[in-house]
């Protein structure tokens, strides 16, 4: 199944707890999947207009705050469709960091310039970890009111741990790097 293809079930995994707006699931994507998986508007309102004509989903025209929405809510084939995607194996888990990639080809470039890109990264990742680490804080307190939220939990504990990792990767990095760094510069006076 391709990625586009596996959308269709995040956006079904979405509507699955509630019926949302096509801006409510964006803002869900933006903040609760971030970690591990995300989606422009550009992709989610094809993907849920392709889902209503499968019958996935239907939709609710409604006006709140004076203002219109549409909302949308998962079918009983759109359940049975996202259970069997959940059965069914992993096809594909993908790591994709444009930092590894220039770090990769650092070499044409330079420790200097090619730390500072490990430095941005290391600073993003700093910004994050404590969002994930309240995020497991909250999910362990109340993981008993809802069988879902233990299954947050642990996602969110995969990224707290990987985020930690990360961090510690950053150290060696600029401890190797560094040094590299210091050695062409002891080079040149």
């Amino acid at each position: 199944m391709a990625n586009e293809k596996k959308m269709d079930c995040v956006l079904l995994g979405l509507l699955s707890h509630e019926p949302l707006t096509g801006y409510e699931i964006k803002k869900r994507m933006d903040t609760t999947l971030k970690l591990f998986w995300n989606a422009s508007y550009g992709s989610i309102y094809p993907t849920l207009n392709g889902m209503e004509r499968d019958g996935y989903v239907t939709k609710e025209a409604m006006t709140e705050n004076g203002r219109d929405k549409i909302r949308y809510t998962i079918t009983e084939e759109g359940r049975a469709h996202l259970r069997e995607w959940l059965k069914a194996p992993v096809t594909k888990d993908e790591l994709r960091y444009e930092t590894l990639l220039k770090l990769f080809f650092g070499g044409n470039i330079g420790s200097k310039i090619t730390l500072e890109h490990v430095e941005a990264f290391e600073e993003r990742v700093k910004e994050e970890l404590p969002y994930i680490k309240r995020s497991v804080n909250i999910l362990e307190n109340i993981q008993e009111e809802d069988k879902e939220h233990t299954y947050y939990m642990l996602t969110a504990m995969f990224g707290e741990r990987v985020y930690e990792a990360y961090l510690e990767w950053c150290k060696d990095v600029k401890r190797i790097l560094g040094g590299d760094l210091a050695c062409m510069e002891g080079e040149r006076n």
